[in-house]
C-alpha cells in the first residue's frame, strides 16, 4: 500500500529549507515561498498578511497646506 504523492505540490521553504505542501500553508499570500508565517516573518521582517491589514495614516495637514498654497497662487495671478 503506497501513497501517491504529487511532487508538484511540494515546495522548499525559502527560509528554513524544509519541504512542505504549499496547499496546506496557512499564509495565502506567500504560501509558495515560505512554509509558514514564522519563516515569512524571519526572512522578510514582517508578514504579508499583516502588511495587507495595516492602514496607512495620511496626515491631513500637508494636504490642507497644499490646497491653501494652490488657492494663494490662484488669487495672486
Amino acid at each position: 500500500m503506497g501513497t501517491d504523492i504529487n511532487q508538484d505540490n511540494i515546495k522548499i521553504c525559502g527560509h528554513c529549507g524544509i519541504r512542505y505542501d504549499w496547499r496546506r500553508s496557512p499564509s495565502s499570500s506567500l504560501r509558495m515561498t515560505y512554509c509558514g508565517s514564522l519563516c515569512e516573518r524571519a526572512a522578510l521582517g514582517f508578514t504579508i498578511e499583516a502588511l495587507l491589514r495595516t492602514e496607512r495614516a495620511v496626515p491631513a495637514a500637508p494636504a490642507a497646506a497644499a490646497v491653501a498654497k494652490a488657492e494663494e497662487l490662484a488669487t495672486a495671478a
